[in-house]
């Protein structure tokens, strides 16, 4: 396992009062928990607000598992810019012999890993990553381009962290929009002072800021530097736990990155954009339950009505 960020005194407090009252449920590795019934009661609600936020563009849905092919990681580059972050999936192979060896030292929580090879699975970093090779398979994009609602799915992440608000594995719920550049960038900021709106009106104190992927090395500051200069990156931060606030949601402009390696094109055969959103929603059921305490009947009665209806 890589080195675990180590929670601050704040932090800590929080999650052991999450666990306590069954929101959380502890596994025993840093950044990996079971949630409780009224956790996912208002991540699901969470949910369902992001889906009538983007009701009117009527987006396309596409739903897939948390495993992608490991080439499609390697095709975006992300192992160049976030090889800290990469899940790769191994499995068993050998014959009997192997197998014994491998049960034994497994036994005595001893490594086993030289038993285990590489398979062709990645786990998905990203929600959106299946988006572009699917949409590409089809051709040309249709006039006015595509919105893919690509729901709230299972991504991984390998930063174990004993703070609660850094998980290894959490839902993302993306939204793509592939199209021409002016209508894919104002799509992109449009949203994000939509996704503003919407945390504002669950009585979180919000605010929005240029951004930068976590770039792996010397290179990587360059990339961060060329992204936060061109505004490719926007971030909604609300305060959980901790001395700093935390990105709750992201807003991004790919520019041609994924539309170059996938060959997606317009109508007009001109080289497509894309950019998407991503809500973290497990990091803003946490900021709810940070701002209004973790006994939801007791929350603010407009911020109820917002989730329940009541």
């Amino acid at each position: 396992m890589g080195e675990v960020r180590q929670a601050t005194a704040d932090q800590a407090a929080f999650r052991d009062e999450l666990i306590q009252h069954g929101l959380f449920i502890a596994s025993g590795v840093p950044g990996l928990y079971g949630r409780g019934a009224t956790f996912e009661d208002i991540r699901n609600r969470v949910d369902a607000r992001i889906t009538a936020a983007a009701q009117a563009e009527a987006p396309e849905s596409m739903r897939f598992p948390p495993l992608l092919p490991r080439k499609q990681i390697e095709s975006i580059g992300y192992l160049h810019s976030f090889p800290h972050l990469a899940g790769s999936v191994f499995a068993f192979e050998g014959g009997e012999d192997e197998a014994l060896l491998q049960s034994e030292r497994a036994d005595r929580h001893e490594d086993w890993s030289e038993f285990q090879r590489m398979t062709e699975l990645a786990l998905v970093p990203a929600a959106c990553y299946p988006v572009y090779p699917a949409v590409a398979a089809r051709g040309p994009l249709p006039v006015g381009g595509v919105v893919v609602d690509a729901g709230g799915a299972w991504v991984f992440r390998h930063e174990p962290s004993e703070d609660p608000a850094r998980l290894q594995m959490f839902h993302q719920r993306e939204i793509v929009r592939l199209g021409a550049p002016e209508e894919v960038r104002t799509w992109r900021d449009d949203w994000s002072e939509r996704g503003l709106a919407l945390l504002q009106s669950l009585g979180l104190d919000a605010e929005r800021d240029r951004a930068t992927d976590p770039f792996f090395g010397r290179g990587g500051r360059m990339l961060a530097a060329n992204q936060r200069s061109q505004e490719l990156k926007l971030e909604l931060l609300v305060a959980i736990a901790g001395d700093e606030p935390t990105a709750v949601a992201s807003f991004n402009y790919h520019q041609d990155h994924f539309a170059a390696i996938y060959g997606l094109a317009q109508h007009d055969g001109d080289v497509a954009h894309t950019a998407c959103l991503g809500f973290g929603q497990e990091r803003i059921v946490l900021a709810l339950l940070r701002t209004h305490g973790v006994d939801p009947p007791s929350w603010p009665a407009e911020v109820r009505r917002e989730l329940w209806g009541a």
